[in-house]
């Protein structure tokens, strides 16, 4: 049985780093972001594999899933959990812009329409896995009753930022994961303040790593 997972996981991560590396690539340059994403795809294999390995039960979910990219490999890995993927699927909302604003974490004019439901659907391997939440989050979480092991929050603002970890957190099972991207990343400053203010709030700590745009871990004890 540990040989199999083994060789599942080594299968996958091999693809998982090879996709990364060529989304940097095109006809003229290398995009440095792109491939120093390396570190990040590398941190979730070796998390996958240690939750697969400990038999940490629960579904998974990602909070601003965009397009696609990281939600694919979250798919593969764990292709027999229900997978919950939270989106507008039509960018930022207003309300969240507003606390970016005041608070002036970000400006908060990033366009991320350019995305749809269909779309991320289809990059889906395991698609029948797949519950898309589409929506205002954590309205969008209405009528979830869940237990989780690993969790994306990408949502790139403070405010689902800290609402993502205030719903998961709690529902994470033991040896649960959850990956915060854009904590280290200055053009979303609100990202490190809520994860600071709930981990200061529930005595928890973080680890940040140096990937493109800076990602903080959270694993359950």
């Amino acid at each position: 049985m540990k040989n199999s997972i083994k060789k599942f996981i080594s299968k996958l991560s091999g693809k998982w780093i090879f996709d990364e590396i060529m989304l940097g690539y095109t006809d003229k340059f290398v995009s440095v972001p792109k491939i120093g994403n390396y570190i990040r795809i590398k941190a979730f294999e070796l998390h996958v594999s240690e939750i697969i390995e400990n038999n940490v039960a629960g579904d998974i979910a990602e909070v601003g899933v965009f397009q696609g990219d990281f939600a694919k490999y979250m798919n593969e890995a764990f292709p027999d959990r229900t997978f919950y993927l939270f989106d507008t699927f039509e960018g930022f909302d207003e309300r969240d812009v507003s606390i970016e604003k005041k608070e002036k974490f970000s400006s908060g004019d990033q366009d991320f329409s350019n995305t749809s439901v269909e779309g991320v659907l289809n990059k889906m391997p395991n698609k029948g896995k797949c519950v898309v939440k589409q929506g205002y989050f954590p309205e969008s979480l209405k009528g979830l009753e869940s237990r989780f092991a690993f969790v994306s929050l990408d949502a790139d603002l403070f405010q689902p930022i800290y609402e993502g970890l205030t719903y998961f957190y709690p529902r994470l099972n033991k040896g649960g994961v959850i990956f915060i991207h854009d904590y280290n990343n200055n053009l979303y400053s609100g990202v490190k303040d809520a994860v600071k203010k709930y981990c200061n709030e529930n005595q928890i700590s973080c680890v940040p790593i140096p990937d493109a745009w800076g990602t903080a871990i959270i694993r359950k004890p």
